[in-house]
């Protein structure tokens, strides 16, 4: 779309905007949010914007739809959904394909992705993975992503490590020994690892390449035609990450609503999923919540061409927006 055309839409879109309804409590408009994993404690500012209605204060009825199996890049740009939360490499992924999406609010400013392995295994830098085991629960999505940049960070190549898929089974597989380093989300099995007495040592992505994480995505056909919308939809989930950030034991609280057996886990339990959550916010931390940093785009960029994910760059300004972030 060229941005002459865009403008004209844009403005179109507003008009239109003004002609309709107005979204009140009582004529909500319905959001289905595809989160991509299953209900846990890392969801908590989404639960938080949803009890503490700051979602219906927009006039927004969010729905969260934890569908692993929804591509919601492709039904966002199909016009199909709305919204939905995802991490930024699959927005230049979508793009590529044709896909007209936006990233519009940067929810994680700090790549989630690393490596954890057991201290005794002697892994605290990069270089210290040539040759060694290393779990992946597979040779896509965000955790691929970070463990390149970790491994270009050390000089290594992926043919420089004994790489094994192993689904989903991190902490197993390396308390089992079946693998010296498992690629993992950083606020997630490291804090399963401690919890169960595991000294280890964590290798964040982020320490070494600022990449763009999860967030909330658009399409251009509804910044077009209900900037509005995406502005509501900003705003309150923004309202859900500053709650959640300044009140973490409340959240976690509201959070037991929405995730089920979290209610009735063991008080030991309980304190690790609260860690969880306290590691999560870590990431979510930012001089300006939600801003997007162009830097972080040009990164990911360079590091999908060189994995051969993208065969050519692409125009990092139409696949991300700060303009819907409140001053």
């Amino acid at each position: 779309m060229s941005k002459r055309n865009f403008i004209f839409l844009l403005v179109f879109g507003m008009f239109l905007a003004a002609c309709a309804p107005a979204r009140t409590a009582k004529n909500p408009t319905s959001i289905r949010l595809p989160v991509g994993y299953i209900p846990n404690v890392q969801f908590a500012p989404l639960y938080v914007a949803i009890d503490q209605g700051f979602y219906s204060e927009e006039g927004l009825d969010v729905t969260m739809d934890y569908n692993m199996e929804t591509d919601s890049v492709a039904l966002v740009g199909a016009g199909e959904l709305q919204f939905a939360i995802v991490s930024g490499e699959q927005v230049l992924l979508g793009r590529a394909q044709g896909l007209p999406v936006v990233y519009v609010l940067a929810w994680y400013q700090d790549f989630p992705v690393g490596v954890v392995s057991l201290a005794e295994q002697g892994i605290t830098i990069p270089q210290d993975l040539r040759g060694r085991r290393v779990g992946i629960p597979g040779l896509y999505g965000a955790s691929y992503i970070g463990f390149k940049a970790l491994l270009n960070a050390g000089g290594l190549d992926i043919g420089d490590v004994r790489l094994d898929s192993i689904g989903f089974t991190q902490v197993e597989s390396l308390v089992n020994g079946v693998s010296d380093a498992v690629v993992v989300y950083v606020s997630n099995e490291p804090i399963k690892l401690r919890a169960e007495g595991y000294a280890v040592s964590v290798l964040a992505a982020s320490d070494y390449l600022s990449l763009v994480a999860n967030g909330l995505i658009t399409s251009e056909k509804i910044l077009a035609e209900q900037p509005e919308l995406v502005g509501a939809m900003v705003r309150a989930t923004l309202k859900g990450i500053s709650y959640t950030i300044e009140h973490p034991e409340e959240a976690f609280s509201i959070s037991e609503k929405y995730v089920e057996n979290l209610t009735n886990l063991t008080p030991a339990e309980k304190d690790m999923q609260r860690q969880v959550l306290a590691a999560s916010i870590e990431l979510y931390k930012a001089e300006r919540l939600g801003f997007s940093s162009p830097q972080s785009w040009q990164n990911m960029q360079e590091l999908l061409l060189e994995m051969g994910l993208l065969t050519a760059p692409l125009d990092l300004a139409e696949a991300f927006s700060n303009d819907y972030l409140p001053e």
